[in-house]
């Protein structure tokens, strides 16, 4: 049975202990902030980074991120410097996946998501709940990818990018790299990088510099 460490302590580590299989024993979460390492609830353990020194052979999930700080997972993901085979691949049990499908590592997928043949998921993903990814759909590293989210097929989702729940995507379109779509949007047209983008059907709303 594989030790598995989860950071930092969020809502999506959290949710991400549903998920975790037989496969592994979870020792706990890391959180760089001492106030969750003293104060923290639900009666598991929170520990500094250092815990992964005294564990090295313990795999590690990190699932940053959320719609105000989605652009800063990648910078904290690379921040750290365990081996590649360490990063922790944790699907729930009652997830879907093609046998067709590609997988990268550092990857959580949640109860109910189905991703069919052909779809290719990059590193550093997250996919929250009944979430459907299509056909030959690529969503790249870095991206969280919200709950009850349809993705049809031959469409791409960009490098960090932040997909809100309830949103439905037109088959082949584009989703620029570092690009929000907001909750419930419409997308029935490619979206530009760097844009925060919602509606029905999906507009941009602003551009970042």
């Amino acid at each position: 049975m594989k030790k598995l460490l989860i950071f930092p302590y969020n809502g999506n580590a959290i949710e991400s202990l549903d998920c975790i299989d037989s496969e592994f024993k979870f020792l706990g979460f890391i959180d760089d902030s001492i106030d969750k390492q003293i104060n923290h609830e639900n009666g598991h353990s929170v520990f500094g980074r250092t815990i992964l020194d005294k564990y090295e052979d313990a795999s590690l999930l990190i699932v940053p991120g959320s719609p105000a700080t989605f652009l800063e997972r990648k910078k904290i993901i690379d921040n750290f410097t365990i081996r590649p085979e360490r990063l922790a691949r944790i699907i729930h049990p009652k997830a879907c996946i093609s046998p067709m499908a590609k997988i990268g590592e550092n990857v959580l997928i949640m109860a109910g998501v189905v991703i069919t043949s052909n779809a290719i998921i990059g590193n550093h993903v997250c996919i929250l709940p009944n979430t459907v990814v299509h056909h030959d759909v690529r969503i790249k590293d870095y991206s969280l990818i919200g709950s009850n989210i349809t993705i049809a097929g031959y469409s791409t989702v960009g490098i960090n990018c932040y997909i809100g729940s309830g949103t439905s995507i037109i088959n082949g379109v584009e989703i620029g790299d570092r690009t929000m779509i907001g909750m419930g949007s419409n997308v029935i047209r490619s979206i530009d990088p760097d844009c925060v983008a919602t509606g029905n059907p999906c507009s941009v709303v602003t551009r970042r510099q």
